[in-house]
């Protein structure tokens, strides 16, 4: 591929997105114009318009991918994201609720009566309406749960069953399975009777008469081996398999280290009961990313861009909060030296220059931390050794970049004492955060909860408190 096809995929959305604003800023002026003419033609020529424009932009939205949509719908404000959203057909509208973000999909699903969300509703698998069942009203998932056939009703229930980051939250049941003992003339017979095979198929189950897994044919082995091999000569039979309590996010690392596309799910006796796409585990990590983001920092959850500025509020002020207190804190203890700084008042231009490297290095060390943990990197049997390595790596930079900013206190206020304070107060500073960006995701590990929650917020309280009473104590202690 080359680099000009590469990048004409995201180049393309960015500039339907850009048509589909332009499509609607126009049909927001023409309208504004027809209002203020009078005249005997004025409501005909205003409906006209009006029709004109909203045609205009249904044709380009009945061009575009659901993902491309939802895409678009994600970047407009609400006003203008619910008047494409009336545009879209709606046989498109559970394709389209799936793709989007969960904030938006809140937005879109609020404005839907219960008709049109059973209508979206009936044209998706189990996996997919156990998904989006959670969001639906109670009335509208008990509508939907009773016009499904009983194999449907089961697999919605069984999916819904687990956790939303367990494995068995995120299979699905539309799998092709084979038996042993017949050759691979008969399986390819077999697979052209078939109207169409699942999305991202890459393998074939090997099931015996009780629906045990005996292992995978992979489609490549199926058509470059002799038809008149039997299944049982040319099959996998040790497949990475998952069971449906195992953690979700577990399974996508094993996606990314195997290179896998599909795999199965099995229950404890070794039943196959679903499996695992590539698409749901891109879709896992890609959330998890965002998840990691926004907890480090400090937000709660997920929020839509265009959301209302309370619902914001709401989203963001608890960590502010918690950043108020501590910003307190750091405050009382310059508080506590404030004779000194009366005396050298030097030290005010030059605290706010440890304090802000130790933060730097305090993130530096807890993004590591939790990328770490993420890939389960870090345990109990490696913490001393990360716990040395981080403040070896601290006072390495400490006494390097202490050095240098030494060297410039002298050569500003002209006192080598002030140079050696500042070189030593880095030093510590750093140190400290080097300890605390290893202390403080772990310890939310042990506390049960997400090591990156918050974590920016606290290491940067930690180091500009810390930073502070270091520094300012070793001056008045060295220099006054």
């Amino acid at each position: 591929m080359t680099e000009v096809e590469a990048k004409k995929p995201q180049e393309s959305l960015q500039d339907r997105l850009a048509q589909v604003i332009e499509l609607l800023h126009r049909h927001k002026l023409v309208e504004d114009l027809t209002h203020r003419q009078e005249g005997q033609h004025h409501d005909l020529v205003e409906n006209l318009v009006h029709r004109q424009n909203l045609a205009e932009l249904q044709r380009k939205l009945d061009e575009l991918h659901p993902a491309d949509i939802a895409h678009i719908l994600e970047a407009l404000p609400l006003d203008d994201r619910l008047m494409v959203w009336q545009l879209v057909k709606a046989e498109r509208d559970g394709d389209i609720l799936l793709e989007v973000s969960d904030a938006v999909r809140e937005s879109l699903i609020a404005n839907m009566d219960d008709h049109e969300l059973l209508a979206a509703a009936k044209e998706m698998d189990a996996d997919e309406l156990a998904d989006l069942a959670p969001e639906l009203p109670r009335d509208v998932v008990h509508e939907l749960m009773e016009s499904l056939d009983a194999q449907q009703r089961e697999r919605v229930r069984s999916v819904l069953s687990y956790e939303e980051d367990q494995v068995g939250a995120l299979m699905d049941f539309e799998m092709v399975t084979i038996r042993d003992d017949v050759t691979l003339e008969v399986v390819l017979r077999y697979l052209r009777r078939l109207k169409e095979l699942p999305g991202h198929t890459d393998k074939l189950f090997v099931v015996d008469y009780d629906g045990i897994l005996k292992g995978v044919l992979p489609i490549k082995r199926l058509l470059v081996n002799d038809p008149d091999k039997q299944v049982a000569e040319v099959m996998a039979t040790d497949p990475v398999s998952f069971h449906p309590d195992e953690d979700a996010y577990d399974a996508a690392q094993a996606f990314e280290r195997y290179d896998l596309i599909s795999a199965p799910v099995v229950d404890k006796n070794g039943k196959l009961i679903g499996r695992l796409t590539i698409d749901e585990m891109v879709d896992l990590i890609r959330e998890e990313s965002e998840s990691e983001v926004l907890n480090m920092a400090g937000l709660r959850e997920e929020e839509d861009i265009f959301a209302s500025v309370w619902k914001s509020v709401g989203n963001r002020w608890a960590w502010l909060a918690v950043n108020l207190v501590t910003a307190f804190i750091a405050s009382r203890v310059i508080g506590l030296f404030e004779g000194s700084i009366e005396k050298l008042v030097a030290l005010a231009a030059l605290m706010p220059i440890v304090a802000g490297i130790g933060g730097n290095s305090g993130n530096q060390t807890i993004t590591m931390i939790v990328r770490a943990m993420a890939l389960d990197q870090v345990g109990t049997g490696n913490t001393s050794r990360l716990v040395r390595k981080e403040l070896g790596v601290a006072l390495i930079n400490g006494l390097l970049w202490g050095g240098v900013i030494g060297l410039v206190a002298y050569y500003l206020y002209g006192s080598w004492s002030l140079g050696v304070v500042m070189t030593g107060a880095m030093t510590l500073n750093l140190l400290l955060a080097a300890l605390m960006g290893v202390l403080i995701p772990m310890t939310l590990v042990r506390m049960g909860r997400d090591p990156a929650m918050g974590s920016s917020v606290m290491i940067t309280a930690m180091t500009d408190s810390g930073g502070f009473f270091i520094f300012l104590g070793l001056a008045t202690l060295f220099l006054l």
